[in-house]
C-alpha cells in the first residue's frame, strides 16, 4: 500500500460506538486512504472493531501505541496480525528489545502489518518532556528515538509536522511517515500543540495526515474529507512543477 493508491488520509474514527463509526467511515470512505482505529473504539467494542475495515475496504490502522515488556508487546503484536490490522503502533520509547521483537513479530506471521513507531505525542511540548525526564527539545527527541526504531526495523512512522523535514532527511525514501496533529487553516488545534495544514505536512515530506475532528465534526463529513484530499492533490501536484 502506498500514498498514491488513495487520498493519504487516515481517517481517525475517534467515536464512542462501533455504530457510529462504521456509519462515518462508509460515509467518507471515497476520499480517504486507511480507517485509524484509536483506545476509545477498541476498549469499546474490542478487537473485533478492526473489521470495520473490511466493512467499507479500507486497511485498518490500529492506534493503540503499545508500550510494554518486550514479551507482552510481541504477543499483542501477533493478535494485531492475526485481526488483519496493516499497522500497529508502538511507542518508540519502549526500547530496541522491544521494538526489534515487535518487528520480528510481525514479519513471522506472515501478513500485511506493519510496526509503526510514535515518536513524541502531539499533544507535548518541551516543557512537557522536562517534566517526565526527556531531553529535549521535541525536534530532537523525536528524530533520536526515530533513529533507534529505525535501526531495529521500523520503517513506518508516527511525528509531529514539525519534525516531517527532519526525520525524512534523516531516514531517507524507506521510511514511511505518518503525521496527525493537521488541520485545515480555519480549524481550531484542540488540544494538539504541534500543527500544520495538511498540505504542509505532505509537502514538508509526509506520506500519511491523520486527520480527525475537522472531518468528524464538519456538517458535511465527505465535503470535508474531499477538500482535504483535493488541497493534497493541489499541493502535490504544484510540488511536481516546482
Amino acid at each position: 500500500m502506498t500514498a498514491n493508491d488513495r487520498p493519504p488520509i487516515a481517517f481517525a474514527l475517534d467515536y464512542a460506538s462501533v455504530e457510529e463509526a462504521r456509519a462515518a467511515a462508509r460515509l467518507v470512505a471515497p476520499s480517504i486512504g486507511m480507517v485509524k482505529v484509536g483506545l476509545e473504539l477498541f476498549v469499546n467494542a474490542g478487537p473485533s472493531v478492526v473489521s470495520l475495515g473490511r466493512d467499507v475496504g479500507l486497511p485498518v490502522f490500529l492506534d493503540l501505541k503499545l508500550h510494554d515488556i518486550p514479551e507482552t508487546v510481541e504477543r499483542a503484536v501477533a493478535q494485531a496480525a492475526s485481526l488483519g490490522a496493516r499497522l500497529v503502533t508502538v511507542h518508540a520509547s519502549g526500547g530496541r528489545t522491544m521494538l526489534r521483537r515487535a518487528v520480528a513479530r510481525a514479519a513471522s506471521e506472515g501478513g500485511d502489518l506493519a510496526i509503526c513507531a510514535v515518536t513524541i505525542l502531539t499533544s507535548l511540548d518541551d516543557s512537557d518532556l522536562h517534566d517526565v525526564g526527556i531531553a529535549g527539545p521535541t525536534s530532537e527527541a523525536a528524530l533520536r528515538l526515530a533513529r533507534v526504531a529505525f535501526e531495529e526495523g521500523v520503517r513506518w512512522f508516527v511525528c509531529s509536522p514539525a519534525e516531517v523535514r527532519s526525520l525524512r532527511t534523516a531516514l531517507g525514501k524507506e521510511a514511511v511517515l505518518v503525521t496527525p496533529g493537521v488541520r485545515p487553516a480555519s480549524a481550531a488545534k484542540g488540544d494538539q500543540k504541534r500543527v500544520a495544514t495538511p498540505e504542509q505536512a505532505i509537502a514538508d515530506g509526509a506520506d500519511w495526515v491523520v486527520v480527525g475532528r475537522p472531518i468528524r465534526d464538519a456538517d458535511d463529513p465527505l465535503a470535508a474529507a474531499r477538500a482535504i484530499a483535493g488541497g493534497i492533490a493541489e499541493s502535490r501536484s504544484e510540488g511536481s512543477r516546482a
